[in-house]
């Protein structure tokens, strides 16, 4: 079974999701989903997480949240573990209640906390479970907005002061922002190797704590390679009639950032076979170096 890439690291921020054991409830009534929200209030004291914002649908759950230390799986056991136990003694049931392994996405937080804040609390607007995501009750939505006291857990001022200097006047944007939401494009478009969210600084900034789970083949090869630099911007510096710098960076591209040569061949303007006979020959002559 593949196991999912996991990028810890100091103040790294997250959107998680965990889904019910073969797409089943994993919140059969609202004393369920009071029992998650006690236990994540634990994790997240326990842990020291900042927890931006959430939302509890019938078959899943989505979640931001940044880990001052780097356990994010140590506090996900607990949290997803906790529950499991909770939930199975006081249905009188045994066995699995999440799929498989939580997902995490790693997110740029200076560019992309507030638009995935804003996914999050619209979920349920999306499921057409309501309207207005103020109708829903098992989301972050009422608490940033002000019309319900935060769960202590919940760092709402985090968000709301990206907006105004003024609580109220802040709610009312957070209000707006959210309410926009389902008129831009969704943010998913733009993840690279399913597991990172953010744009060619933040890219560059984690791709060395990488490189250290590249030789793990049991972690999916996108995922793997999710922050490698794209192919037009590789090649964008290229000058033409380089061939030496040409053939290396292709080895490069091929060899290390794990592209195809396929892919390499068609952002290049070169047959495949003309790259594979590119890469062999600068393996052959690293050899003899």
């Amino acid at each position: 079974m593949a196991r999912p890439l996991r990028i810890e690291y100091p103040g790294a921020l997250y959107h998680l999701t965990s889904r019910g054991d073969g797409q089943e409830d994993i919140f059969l009534d609202d004393a369920d989903r009071e029992e998650f929200l006690s236990v994540l209030a634990s994790v997240v004291e326990r842990f020291g997480w900042r927890a931006y914002a959430y939302c509890l649908m019938d078959n899943h759950y989505h979640l931001m949240v940044e880990t001052p230390q780097a356990n994010l799986s140590k506090g996900m056991r607990q949290l997803n573990g906790v529950y499991t136990q909770r939930v199975n003694r006081r249905h009188s049931r045994v066995g699995h209640v999440f799929q498989g392994r939580f997902k995490a996405i790693l997110v740029d937080k200076q560019n992309y906390l507030l638009e995935l804040s804003r996914y999050v609390v619209l979920n349920p607007v999306r499921a057409k479970a309501v309207k207005d995501p103020g109708r829903y009750r098992w989301s972050s939505y009422r608490a940033t907005v002000g019309e319900v006291s935060p769960p202590p857990f919940l760092d709402t001022a985090a968000l709301l002061v990206q907006f105004a200097a003024t609580t109220p006047a802040a709610q009312r944007r957070y209000r707006a922002f959210v309410l926009e939401g389902s008129r831009v494009p969704s943010p998913w478009t733009e993840v690279k190797g399913q597991v990172l969210l953010g744009r060619e600084g933040f890219l560059r900034k984690v791709n060395p704590k990488l490189k250290s789970t590249r030789l793990a083949k049991e972690i999916p090869k996108a995922q793997r390679h999710a922050g490698r630099p794209s192919l037009t911007q590789a090649l964008k510096n290229l000058r033409p009639g380089d061939e030496h710098t040409r053939e290396r960076l292709i080895t490069t591209l091929h060899l290390r950032h794990g592209y195809t040569q396929a892919e390499i061949g068609q952002a290049t303007g070169l047959h495949y076979s003309t790259v594979s006979r590119i890469v062999a020959r600068q393996i052959r002559a690293r050899n003899k170096t």
